[in-house]
């Protein structure tokens, strides 16, 4: 049995970018909040940095796969059937411990697909519903940026001034000038002043280096220790084993179990679920009972369905120069090309892309290849690494990826995590639309990589070690038969049961999702504290 512990306003599972945005803005208003996080907290001294080690050392301890990661905290993702490997990290702060913290917004249009391009559905919500806790998570996690965008709608001035484009952002941009096409500078969570006890990093070095860690935005210290001065509680190595309800299906807590195989029963007032699109509903799934035989908040047989990521395919080009050095400064936060983002009615496919440059990479990775292929041995092996080295700019190209019920998060019937926890299983297969506008974009990429005066370009038709952003599991809208959470993101089935990560997505949009998860995370939370 487990044992009882005493009752609390709210528990909120995850401490990543929503559940740490949710937890600070409750303690705001008073509550008392306890945050379950999986993994533990985040020894920033860890980071490999600038040793001559650090791209192995990445590869180890800070790869974004769990699968080849393989730490205590971690789970394992079943998915050898998906086109695409789930990325994810499980620490105090998730995954805003490892992400490039490029954070542009959702467009207007986003949240209206069904409405203007006559597929997906609409969201109940809308991006002015957002716009002020956009302004609110700016203000929290410090974007470096530039206003005047006009591929957005105006918004308020960001907290600091980009980071320099560089000489190789200089030449994309210029390229992107005389092909007529609309490109600005990346909005980052990466500070380029001091702020709030972050480093400015203003391109100090690689991406790798330090000083950029010190820079970049995590939740463990914009949200979860300010959260803590107002009373937050946080529990780490707590793996959640399954959200509790009476006979009646009223909520009545989360049951989990600590390192030591100790189960505990924390009964609460709320359970607000942030776990990300794969976490979340496996608990979901896991949370069986008369009352819901298929999964709690399941009606709609909608949990786990409608997965999406934004699959990525990447265009990358070689320089000549024996003076150059494109590895410099952030690895993705430089400059982002939204002129394919809309629907056009004459390509052969709906909706939209970005792209976002990348920079060089280290000198493993160049040995190693990523879009190249490996640099051969043999007595060409150094002029060959040498040609690569420093000299290469990537475009990746970033999709919308509509909710399709096929894609889908089930879990495991057979094998679980050490804790007993059933496992995930992901099944995934990229859409004839998500791959006409990849081709699209490829095509677009060489023609911009091209113009700005690459010799050699290569491609990867889809970047499989690439699902960073999880999201549509659990469907947010207005209907309890096509949805599972509300418009204030609470289920439809369970009373004071919230989701407020990535899963509520209704669509993916084409730009990274983090800034709209935590914009919802915080209107929810502002709603919750004042229900």
């Amino acid at each position: 049995m487990p044992i009882n512990l005493p009752l609390v306003d709210i528990v909120i599972v995850g401490s990543g970018a929503s559940g740490a945005a949710c937890a600070w803005k409750l303690c705001e208003s008073g509550a008392s909040v306890v945050i379950l996080e999986q993994g533990d907290w985040f020894d920033h001294g860890n980071y490999p940095g600038d040793s001559a080690n650090w791209e192995i050392e990445l590869k180890n301890s800070f790869d974004f796969n769990p699968n080849v990661r393989k730490l205590e905290s971690d789970y394992q993702i079943l998915d050898d059937e998906s086109d695409i490997q789930p990325l994810l990290f499980n620490a105090v702060g998730g995954t805003t411990q490892h992400w490039t913290a490029h954070t542009p917004r959702f467009h207007p249009s986003d949240f209206r697909v069904k409405t203007l391009d006559g597929v997906a559905a609409d969201w109940p919500i809308s991006y002015w519903d957002l716009e002020k806790y956009y302004d609110m998570n700016d203000l929290m996690m410090g974007c470096s940026g530039v206003s005047g965008d006009p591929a957005n709608p105006p918004r308020s001035p960001r907290q600091m001034p980009p980071n320099p484009l560089g000489h190789d952002g200089e030449r994309i941009a210029r390229a992107a000038d005389r092909l007529g096409w609309h490109w600005w500078p990346s909005d980052s969570y990466e500070a380029s002043e001091d702020y709030k006890d972050r480093d400015g990093w203003n391109n100090h070095g690689t991406f790798a280096s330090k000083k950029r860690w010190r820079a970049t935005a995590s939740t463990d210290v914009t949200y979860i220790k300010p959260a803590m001065l107002k009373g937050l509680e946080v529990r780490t190595n707590c793996a959640v084993q399954t959200v509790s309800v009476d006979s009646s299906g009223t909520l009545q807590g989360v049951i989990y179990v600590d390192p030591q195989g100790n189960q505990y029963f924390q009964e609460a007032g709320k359970v607000i679920l942030a776990c990300n699109g794969i976490g979340t509903p496996r608990l979901l799934l896991n949370s069986k009972s008369d009352k819901f035989p298929t999964g709690l908040a399941n009606s709609s047989g909608l949990v786990g369905k409608n997965l999406m990521f934004h699959p990525y395919a990447s265009v990358s080009g070689l320089f000549e120069g024996d003076d150059i050095d494109y590895t410099v400064g952030s690895l993705a936060n430089i400059i982002i090309v939204q002129e394919f983002y809309e629907t056009d009615p004459t390509r052969d496919f709906v909706r939209g892309y970005t792209f976002q440059m990348n920079r060089s990479h280290g000198p493993a990775h160049t040995a190693l290849g990523s879009s190249r292929g490996i640099v051969p041995w043999g007595e060409n092996h150094h002029a060959e690494f040498n040609k690569r080295f420093r000299k290469y700019i990537g475009m990746a190209i970033i999709s919308e990826d509509l909710p399709e019920l096929h894609n889908r998060v089930e879990i495991d019937n057979e094998l679980t995590d050490r804790h007993g926890i059933p496992l995930p299983r992901i099944f995934y297969k990229v859409s004839d639309n998500t791959r006409h506008l990849l081709d699209h974009g490829m095509k677009s990429a060489e023609t911009l990589l091209r113009e700005a005066g690459c010799y050699e370009i290569s491609s990867s038709p889809l970047l499989k070690a690439a699902g960073w952003h999880l999201m549509g599991t659990a469907k947010m809208g207005d209907d309890p038969a096509g949805s599972v959470v509300n418009a204030n993101c609470e289920t439809h089935d369970v009373e004071n049961l919230y989701v407020i990560d990535g899963s509520v997505f209704t669509t993916s949009a084409a730009v990274n999702p983090t800034p709209t998860i935590q914009a919802i995370a915080l209107r929810a939370a502002d709603i919750i504290s004042k229900g």
